[in-house]
């Protein structure tokens, strides 16, 4: 992504990007242009940012349908990616390309997508505990701080990103705190809850910053089913040592975990993993960020929950946030030659 200067200053999309494409395709080159940047011009970026609104309404469900849910939230998590992972298998074993591809991932590439498979687990046992032993603003706002632990781990690796960026993100941020008025208690199971959401949000940065390096060179199917099977495959573990009921549902709670995983998963979860490889995780996470405002006014109108008056600047100011961030991916303008003296 941005650097620190106009110019020959290291990118944190340079690992991310995808290869060169054919002339004339609209596909960014290795280097995200001739500065490292976002080229908000090309035909693929307006695509994927497209995508990254449809998955940010996909996760802005999430909220609303875990609440409407009867079932235990630690076998949500392991539903909607079991069910993610089963609906995946056709596709892999009826195409003959992504079975080719799986077969070839190499022992890298395969631990990598393990490896974002165990951080999305864990970052799903970390936050929905924390929804019982904190304020669910404060959960959800701590929780929320993805974008600013990826800008923080990109910067221990090496990257220095825009100033920009920085600002942004902290904008953004802020416009969670306006919605979710966070008020964080003194008593100690609340504060282990409020630990463990911030544990939360940085296992997502984990992920999503695993999953950004892996998409460099494989399919969003073929790493999506082998990071959903590892979480699945965790999560029931989990669900087995705690005692966690995984059966005995209604229909309609069946019915409400398969359009959870419709919507929040494979909408969701897919197509930001789908869309890091062109935007960069500083974009993608930060656009996250409107899954708060999201799920208050989507609540408004499937539960009949008013959304807290601040939902609305919240969503302004965080759309203001990702503005800032998504300009600080822009490529400097190229300066045109001075006319040659005569």
């Amino acid at each position: 992504m941005a650097g620190t200067g106009p110019r020959n200053r290291p990118s944190q999309r340079t690992a991310t990007a995808a290869p060169p494409e054919a002339p004339g395709t609209g596909r960014t080159t290795t280097d995200g242009g001739p500065s490292g940047g976002l080229l908000l011009d090309s035909p693929q970026a307006r695509f994927d940012l497209l995508l990254l609104a449809v998955a940010v309404a996909g996760i802005s469900l999430s909220g609303p349908l875990v609440a409407a849910t009867a079932a235990p939230a630690l076998a949500i998590a392991f539903w909607r990616n079991a069910m993610a992972t089963a609906s995946l298998t056709p596709v892999v074993l009826l195409r003959g390309a992504l079975r080719r591809e799986l077969a070839a991932l190499g022992r890298r590439r395969l631990l990598l997508s393990a490896a974002a498979g165990a951080t999305l687990a864990a970052h799903f046992a970390l936050w929905l505990p924390s929804l019982s032993m904190t304020s669910v603003a404060s959960s959800v706002a701590l929780v929320t701080t993805t974008p600013i632990w990826i800008t923080v781990l990109l910067w221990l690796r090496g990257h220095r990103p825009d100033r920009r960026t920085w600002i942004g993100t902290g904008v953004a941020f802020a416009g969670v705190v306006l919605l979710t008025g966070v008020d964080l208690s003194v008593s100690a199971r609340a504060l282990a809850g409020d630990a463990l959401a911030l544990a939360g949000g940085l296992a997502a940065a984990v992920y999503m910053l695993i999953g950004n390096e892996v998409r460099r060179t494989t399919s969003t199917t073929s790493y999506t089913f082998v990071c959903y099977s590892v979480t699945a495959g965790l999560l029931l573990v989990l669900c087995l040592a705690t005692g966690t009921d995984l059966a005995g549902y209604s229909t309609e709670t069946w019915i409400k975990l398969l359009l959870l995983t419709a919507t929040a998963q494979l909408l969701g979860h897919s197509l930001l993993n789908r869309v890091v490889r062109g935007l960069g995780p500083s974009v993608t996470s930060t656009a996250i960020l409107l899954e708060a405002p999201g799920a208050a006014l989507i609540a408004a109108v499937w539960l009949g929950q008013t959304p807290p008056w601040p939902a609305y600047p919240a969503l302004g100011v965080i759309l203001w946030g990702l503005a800032l961030v998504i300009r600080a991916e822009r490529p400097p303008r190229p300066v045109p030659p001075a006319p040659a003296a005569t």
